[in-house]
């Protein structure tokens, strides 16, 4: 589910440093205005060293919504109640130290651009007490939202009904636990299937290793931070839009300063932060650095996002690799690389109010859009940053044109931007798991020669271990050879599955 948002009018501005702390971001632990304390599931605690059912790594939206759907299915008496037979034994491992969504890009004044009908019940059973609707009736808001006359919440809010959610499975979830490894348990099967896997994890405080026992394990462990090899991945005044709301305050801690900031990106992420920037820091000076040549507004037009359905992975599940790789290669404008029309227009309104009052020369404007613009070197001496941008295209370092009028503007010439922070809102990575899956290789079939030459991007072309070749049933199981794992066990992926399954996270493990 991504964090599209609009940010509207003068709420994207400072609350306090320009980051809410209200108690939207209460500790899950303590007794907040939602009242989730005394909250429980139909999932209870086990023991570290019982078999498992289900071992979920990660504890986000995906692995939240597992949990919900396994208390419904006992609440509807689909699976065993507490009380009668043992309901399944299951455990989340979450590396945050609490539950969290999107943390660091919660702006003021940004809104879901997905419908709250989308949580983590509705579209399965309106009748849960886990949906949108209930979280608000319960926290005493419901016929006031209904006044607000949308299907957008605040993502504040919707974040905070994740954690409403989430605090009904503390006792099953294990928070600063980060998972190293799943492997294969020795069986003494005369078939030689396997039927549990052990998963290693450490606790991210004292380092000590922990090992659990599964017949299923799910691997949900969302994105990893990409920042482009042109940028230090160490510097701490180089960070990732994942931390902004965390670190900038920190950082920027002059609300009236005059900060120099460049963000890298051409999403909807990189326009908010460029957006947000000058609103918290007036006197700030900004740069938005980006290889495209426009931003290009988000395509939610209801035929396109027919593309979210649960039904449409049944279509596109069944297609040839290639006829897949051209339909989601079509559909990236409902939700990479894109913004939202109205912050579009608001920025682009910014950039004329500032050719109006300032002049044409783009350099003297204290916020600026560097289109089709690259990031070719960055020389750091202490806390100065000094950014070398290039236009794309560009063969001579110095080769510089003229714009509108004989007027040198900036176009056509390599540029050194000096900044006092870079924030790179460049995506994220989805590899984690074939490190975390190494030891199970052996259980997967042998890859094909030329199945790791298809010509398709990285997220599209079949993933390896080793080896060996890790392909996604429509189910969301992984694959593997005949016989090496026995019925009613196995390993589910959520999150990394696009080139099979679609821009969507919907899990049929239940």
């Amino acid at each position: 589910m991504a964090p599209h948002s609009l940010l509207d009018g003068p709420d994207d501005g400072p609350v306090g440093n320009g980051f809410s702390h209200n108690s939207f971001h209460a500790d899950s632990n303590t007794q907040s205005s939602n009242g989730f304390s005394n909250n429980q599931s139909h999932l209870k605690k086990t023991s570290p060293d019982t078999v498992h059912d289900l071992v979920c790594v990660g504890f986000g939206p995906a692995s939240l919504a597992i949990a919900v759907a396994l208390h419904d299915s006992i609440d509807r008496g689909s699976l065993a109640k507490a009380g009668d037979v043992s309901p399944p034994k299951v455990l989340f491992l979450e590396k945050q130290p609490k539950f969290a969504w999107h943390a660091g890009m919660l702006l003021p004044g940004a809104k879901m651009q997905i419908s709250f009908i989308k949580d983590m019940a509705s579209l399965r059973d309106p009748t849960s007490q886990f949906t949108f609707l209930n979280y608000l009736h319960k926290n005493g808001r419901l016929v006031e939202f209904t006044n607000l006359n949308t299907f957008l919440p605040a993502r504040v809010e919707y974040e905070d009904y994740l954690r409403w959610c989430a605090s009904f499975f503390s006792d099953v979830v294990q928070y600063n636990t980060e998972v190293i490894s799943v492997s294969p348990n020795k069986t003494s099967d005369s078939a030689g299937s396997v039927s549990t896997f052990t998963v290693t994890s450490k606790n991210v405080k004292t380092g000590a290793l922990t090992s659990y026992t599964a017949r299923n394990v799910l691997l949900a462990i969302g994105g990893q931070a990409s920042i482009p090899k042109c940028l230090p991945s160490n510097h701490p005044r180089v960070i990732h839009s994942s931390q902004y709301a965390h670190l900038v305050p920190q950082i920027l801690n002059n609300r009236d300063a005059p900060y120099r900031v460049a963000v890298v990106g051409a999403g909807q992420s990189a326009a908010e932060i460029f957006n947000n920037v000058q609103t918290l820091y007036p006197n700030s000076r900004t740069s938005l650095i980006m290889r495209s040549e426009f931003l290009k507004p988000s395509d939610d037009s209801p035929f396109v996002n027919s593309i979210f359905n649960p039904s449409f992975v049944d279509s596109l599940y069944q297609r040839s690799a290639e006829n897949r790789y051209s339909l989601l290669e079509g559909a990236r404008s409902t939700n990479y690389g894109v913004v939202r029309l109205e912050l579009i227009e608001r920025l682009y309104e910014r950039m004329y109010d500032q050719r109006r009052e300032i002049g044409s020369n783009e350099r003297e404007w204290p916020h600026r859009i560097l289109n089709a613009t690259d990031v070719v070197g960055l020389d750091t001496k202490g806390d100065q940053l000094r950014l070398t941008v290039r236009p794309l295209g560009l063969t001579k370092p110095h080769d510089y044109s003229l714009g509108e009028n004989g007027v040198q503007n900036g176009a056509g010439q390599e540029e050194v931007l000096d900044v006092d922070l870079i924030i790179a809102a460049t995506g994220y990575q989805r590899q984690s798991h074939l490190t975390m899956m190494e030891d199970v290789a052996d259980l997967l079939p042998k890859a094909a020669e030329s199945s790791g030459s298809i010509g398709f991007g990285s997220k599209f072309s079949e993933s390896r271990i080793q080896d060996h070749a890790l392909r996604v049933s429509r189910d969301y199981s992984v694959q593997f050879a005949p016989g090496k794992v026995a019925s009613g066990s196995g390993i589910w992926l959520q999150g990394c599955c696009e080139g099979t399954h679609g821009v969507r996270i919907v899990c049929h493990f239940i």
